[in-house]
């Protein structure tokens, strides 16, 4: 079961940490990423890392503002966000892939958490 957690309201040009953690250990070796939905709008791909963590994919809305990153030992995942911007305002989904590298493609994940609603005010 994931658990995603660090939502927020924060101004803009701040920061958020947010939490994906795998509570029953069952995605042990898998890719796990990092979805979101913003208000209206439909699904969209923010980041991706592989279970070694050597593999790390971002859209380029993202890059250089936020890095995904896992503790394994913890089973948890994470996603660091800074230079939070108003369009970054959506609900963050965490979700797995069991079986593929690091990719953008919704319909390669199989299991998805509940989100986390970021609110980035301008």
């Amino acid at each position: 079961q994931l658990q995603a957690s660090g939502g927020g309201l924060v101004q803009a040009g701040g920061s958020l940490r947010l939490s994906c953690a795998d509570s029953g250990r069952t995605f042990s070796g898998a890719t796990w990423g990092w979805f979101r939905q913003a208000p209206g709008k439909g699904s969209e791909f923010v980041a991706a890392i592989s279970w070694t963590g050597l593999i790390t994919k971002y859209a380029d809305s993202v890059k250089g503002r936020f890095t995904i990153s896992r503790d394994n030992a913890k089973n948890t995942m994470y996603l660091q966000m800074n230079g939070l911007k108003s369009e970054d305002t959506g609900v963050y989904y965490c979700a797995v892939d069991r079986s593929r590298a690091p990719s953008s493609l919704r319909i390669n994940y199989d299991y998805w958490g509940q989100g986390t609603l970021v609110t980035v005010s301008s």
